[in-house]
């Protein structure tokens, strides 16, 4: 059986899966202003179809599956298609990322449903600030879904944080610090300019050595560390003695894209071989016709269309790019 490879040898055993463009808040980074008009459910993939894609992509090395949003719990009865999923020979890893905001109910049936881990956004610690990034977020519930994540052994849990000017970064410390004595894996990730490229962005816009600057500021000694699950694009560290780690995700400054191995399925049915530009193709139209050869060719001939790499780091600069960025929100994407 042919390997999910593309034109430059990489391939591909990662597929991050959106189960949804909705979401119960509307991050300044994910989701513009004036809101959202939100696609019909009758355009958003069924469960069966999803893992019609997932059964079709497991012979050619499809390992690991993401799911992602919007809010992927705001989707109805969800560990339903974790079960699914967890029951397709191959697949060997079952994350999800969310806001945390509904783990408190849903943790534990996640879990028995078969997802392995989980990474939980959270961009602030602080109450009033959290509700002003998300435009309205409750910073406790996402807390009392990180509690009940680990209750349930959804381990490694991961904190993802976007970093972002003038918003967040005298938190960094506050982040690192609970890493020492809990087992929490923050992950800092840079502000991408996914949907936008506009001067807000740039303006917002922080590179991760701000990281290792704190770190250095309050005298930490750091050393390299490795996750027990997961082998994404983040570069981990742990502070000397700590019992969690932290780890820099740098896609505009430093991009991975050399290593990349993901491929993205959207909730409407598209498939995405890179988040940053704008070719995609259609699966959908395949799905319910018992042709998993077909769901194959079609992986195959988008990944022929995949670019070397993305180019966030022109837009930031406002060079010519070689490519069209895509005009998806974060959101609609699935990330």
């Amino acid at each position: 059986m042919q390997k999910l490879q593309d034109a430059f040898g990489r391939i591909h055993d990662y597929l991050r899966i959106s189960v949804t463009d909705r979401c119960n808040l509307r991050c300044v980074y994910c989701m513009p202003a004036e809101g959202m008009v939100f696609q019909p459910q009758h355009e958003i993939m069924s469960y069966e179809e999803i893992a019609e894609v997932v059964r079709a992509l497991a012979p050619m090395g499809l390992s690991k599956v993401r799911i992602t949003g919007g809010e992927p719990l705001v989707r109805k009865d969800l560990e339903q298609l974790i079960q699914m999923l967890s029951e397709i020979e191959g697949i060997e890893d079952i994350s999800m990322t969310t806001n945390g905001m509904m783990l408190p109910q849903k943790a534990h049936l996640l879990k028995k449903a078969g997802l392995n881990r989980i990474n939980i956004s959270l961009d602030s610690l602080q109450a009033d600030r959290f509700a002003t990034i998300t435009r309205g977020g409750d910073v406790h519930k996402v807390l009392e879904g990180i509690q009940a994540a680990h209750e349930a052994g959804l381990d490694p849990i991961k904190l993802n944080v976007v970093l972002m000017k003038g918003m967040n970064e005298d938190e960094i410390r506050d982040f690192i610090a609970l890493t020492l004595d809990r087992p929490i894996h923050v992950r800092f990730i840079e502000y991408m300019p996914i949907g936008s490229a506009s001067d807000n962005w740039r303006a917002t816009y922080l590179p991760l050595e701000a990281v290792t600057a704190v770190c250095q500021e309050n005298g930490w000694q750091t050393e390299e560390a490795h996750l027990p699950k997961g082998n994404g694009p983040s570069q981990n560290r742990r502070v000397q003695g700590a019992v969690g780690t932290y780890g820099l995700i740098h896609p505009v400054s430093e991009h991975f894209c050399d290593n990349c191995n993901r491929l993205r399925l959207t909730a409407d049915g598209h498939i995405k071989s890179c988040l940053y530009w704008s070719e995609e193709v259609s699966v959908r139209e395949l799905t319910g016709k018992h042709q998993p050869e077909a769901i194959q060719q079609l992986f195959l001939r988008s990944l022929g269309t995949k670019p070397k790499n993305h180019e966030m780091a022109l837009a930031l600069e406002k060079k010519a790019q070689s490519n069209t960025p895509t005009s998806r929100k974060m959101s609609q994407i699935g990330g």
